[in-house]
């Protein structure tokens, strides 16, 4: 199959010149795009999906939930398809199932079949991202590092800036499979890329360090069933303390015997799923503390933010997707400058900067209510959203620019894993927070309803404004030293 076929990065870099690494750099964001999409444009068709599968709050949060729990576990798995397979052939078949949900999910009759579409979704992305934090670090100098960051960031951001208000408008116009479908046409844009600029083997002339050896599947297993443990603990918190002790207990035993496997691997020379050596890095331990935090509020946020401006404030799902696009915009502009600056600037105050704004602009919406000027609504969104351009192109390069070469492929992964896992366990919290507080006061008679539900969701972005001031903290120890291995 001539899209698989191998293209070492030496022979697509005699082909196209020293441009080369640019042209790669766009190929992979088309790709990063694709697999955004839809993260972040189904969300605002979820009230309407719900009516039509008949979902409670509990159920509907599954539909986000389970995007988030295949692409936490899978992107573990891509340092392992990047030796066993390639790159190219690795991003390929990564397009082809996202593109295979997608289409699932837009003709499925039966909630089962939509969530099915979404874990392959979840799974395709999770495999997809770790990719470009990977080719930054060895087809790009150090000095150009943040610049590349900066401009991958721009591009990626358009996709949750816009597919929100695509998503919300095609969800009035055309019903929510309509978003489903959003992702069919990246998807193919991106597969006639990487079929032109995705190299086989690793692009710098350098290689991943990965092998090709066999999958550590026991240890996929166990890192699966502790995700999913946490997750389901969450939701059954509500409904019994007993059950949800009892799914966290699990969870907690299925990660130490994760780590305690992955220690014994690196004892007998075997390839982890998790290279533990990661965590004598003190700037990557600091980064992944962060990356867990800044994902739970993102990610929670993310799944909140059009939930109430639907739920709480009564607009539809394209005034919800249109409430967003100024604050995307705004991001996509902000990125590239700060990546500018994270070439030059110390990583750990952009970050911590980039914190502050996030618990800010969460802070801000407790004055959020009915009747309120939409475009002061807008500009709380557009505080964060600053925050969030501070952040991205920094966390990556302060937490993987002092680990060893050979370890890039698996730090990327790795910091991508934790960011997500907290991005899974914050959509699960804001929802078990929002259902909680929502029957709180729906059982005091004394409380308007409209009233209450706006309470309700105020109190669910405070949860979110302690958890970056505590995401805050763990930045201000973020340092990035030089490189200690030559590369």
């Amino acid at each position: 199959m001539p899209l698989l076929s191998p293209s070492p990065a030496a022979a697509l870099k005699a082909r196209y010149g020293e441009n080369y690494r640019w042209l790669l750099l766009m190929a992979v964001m088309v790709g990063t795009i694709a697999s955004i999409i839809p993260s972040t444009s189904v969300n605002v068709a979820i009230p309407a999906m719900s009516a039509f599968f008949q979902l409670g709050q509990e159920r509907a949060q599954w539909i986000t939930s389970a995007f988030m729990v295949a692409s936490t576990v899978a992107m573990l798995v891509t340092p392992w398809l990047l030796g066993r397979f390639g790159y190219r052939a690795t991003y390929a078949w990564a397009i082809g199932l996202l593109m295979l949900g997608g289409i699932s999910g837009g003709f499925a009759q039966h909630f089962e079949l939509l969530l099915f579409s979404r874990v392959a979704e979840g799974l395709a992305a999770g495999i997809i991202q770790p990719i470009p934090a990977v080719i930054i670090l060895y087809a790009f100098q150090p000095n150009e590092q943040g610049r590349a960051g900066g401009i991958f960031g721009m591009g990626v951001v358009l996709a949750p800036a816009l597919a929100p208000a695509l998503g919300g408008l095609l969800t009035d116009w055309m019903g929510w499979r309509s978003t489903f479908f959003m992702v069919v046409p990246p998807c193919l844009l991106s597969l006639w890329l990487a079929w032109k600029y995705v190299p086989s083997s690793a692009p710098g002339g350098s290689t991943s360090g990965e092998g090709s050896g066999k999958l550590d599947v026991l240890g996929l297993c166990l890192v699966s069933a502790g995700t999913l443990g946490v997750l389901n603990a969450l939701v059954a918190f509500h409904h019994s303390h007993l059950k949800a002790a009892l799914l966290a207990g699990m969870a907690a035993v299925c990660w130490l015997a994760f780590i305690l496997w992955q220690q014994h691997l690196l004892r007998t020379q075997r390839k982890p799923l998790m290279d533990l050596r990661l965590f004598a890095y003190r700037p990557f331990v600091m980064g992944c503390i962060v990356a867990f935090i800044y994902g739970t509020a993102m990610f929670g946020s993310t799944y909140l933010l059009p939930v109430f401006i639907q739920m709480g404030l009564g607009l539809s799902a394209s005034y919800a997707g249109n409430l967003l696009l100024p604050a995307g915009l705004i991001l996509a502009i902000t990125i590239p400058l700060v990546g500018r600056m994270a070439d030059t600037q110390p990583t750990h105050w952009l970050t911590s900067i980039g914190m502050l704004l996030l618990a800010l602009s969460f802070g801000l919406m407790l004055w959020a209510g009915p009747g309120m000027a939409l475009w002061l609504l807008a500009g709380f969104i557009i505080v964060g959203r600053i925050g969030l351009g501070f952040i991205l192109p920094s966390l990556n390069l302060g937490a993987l620019r002092p680990i060893d070469r050979a370890l890039i492929a698996q730090g990327s992964s790795t910091i991508s894993f934790i960011r997500m896992l907290g991005g899974a366990i914050g959509v699960g919290l804001c929802g078990i927070v929002l259902e909680w507080r929502l029957a709180v006061y729906a059982a005091n008679p004394a409380m308007d309803a409209a009233q209450g539900r706006i309470q309700a969701f105020h109190e669910s972005f405070v949860m979110l404004t302690v958890l970056c001031l505590l995401a805050f903290a763990a930045a201000t120890q973020l340092r990035s030293p030089a490189r200690k291995s030559a590369p």
